[in-house]
């Protein structure tokens, strides 16, 4: 089997869009930070005044809703670069990130990163192409969410799952992460029971199945047709 992605990949990274010497840059103002699984970063409501380089371990953002429902936006991997840069003093994060593994962190604060970017013209481009990034990210997010209905915003799900955590044998693809039902009712903002119902008619169309507890994907085109997909690049089209 050929692993077409993984989380630990640099496709995936979105730290990619900055040069070995900028990234080497970042890395010397960053100190580290241990965070146990299941732990937070940070929270909602937090100051947002600093941005996270992920070296070990995997990070969920998540945000809560009105109903109290816990919604999973992003899954971050090694290599990855996250974090809500305040561009008014006072602002507070919107999100709450917590680790899904043991991880090691590198965090840097924004007032250090402020003074770097006004030194260096050519990082400053890189970091506005970052938050473009950022931005672009969570507009697609939004698009499958609100756009296509639930199975819209499952088949999304389901493709960037494959795309982050699939591996490629023939046209069949094969999660090397177990997912709950529940896990993925929190990635597109639905009920067990929905997913649970959406799952067993996807499976009796024979486009998923189930291999040892892990998701199969039989026809990868058709959970495309399914969200109207638009083809982004890998490194957007992810957990």
């Amino acid at each position: 089997m050929e692993a077409i992605c993984p989380l630990s990949n640099t496709i995936l990274s979105n730290t990619v869009l900055f040069s070995k010497e900028n990234m080497s840059r970042l890395k010397e103002m960053m100190y580290e930070k241990k965070v146990k699984s299941g732990r937070y970063l940070f929270e909602e409501g937090d100051a947002a005044d600093k941005l996270y380089f992920l070296k070990e371990g995997a990070v969920n953002l998540s945000k809560v809703m009105d109903d109290g429902k816990e919604l999973s936006f992003y899954h971050f991997g090694a290599d990855d670069m996250f974090g809500e840069y305040q561009y008014v003093d006072g602002k507070t994060c919107m999100f709450s990130a917590r680790a899904l593994k043991d991880c090691t962190i590198g965090v840097i604060q924004q007032k250090d990163l402020e003074v770097l970017l006004w030194q260096d013209g050519d990082l400053s481009i890189e970091f506005t192409k970052w938050m473009g990034y950022m931005q672009q990210f969570t507009q697609t997010k939004m698009r499958d969410l609100m756009f296509f209905g639930k199975n819209g915003a499952l088949a999304s799900t389901l493709i960037r799952m494959t795309n982050t955590y699939g591996k490629k044998d023939g046209n069949v693809f094969y999660m090397t992460r177990k997912f709950t039902n529940e896990e993925i009712a929190g990635l597109i903002g639905a009920t067990r029971e929905t997913v649970n119902r959406m799952l067993n008619q996807l499976k009796k169309e024979c486009i998923l199945g189930y291999d040892e507890g892990l998701l199969v994907i039989f026809d990868l085109e058709a959970l495309r047709n399914i969200c109207h997909c638009e083809e982004c690049p890998r490194h957007v089209c992810r957990l």
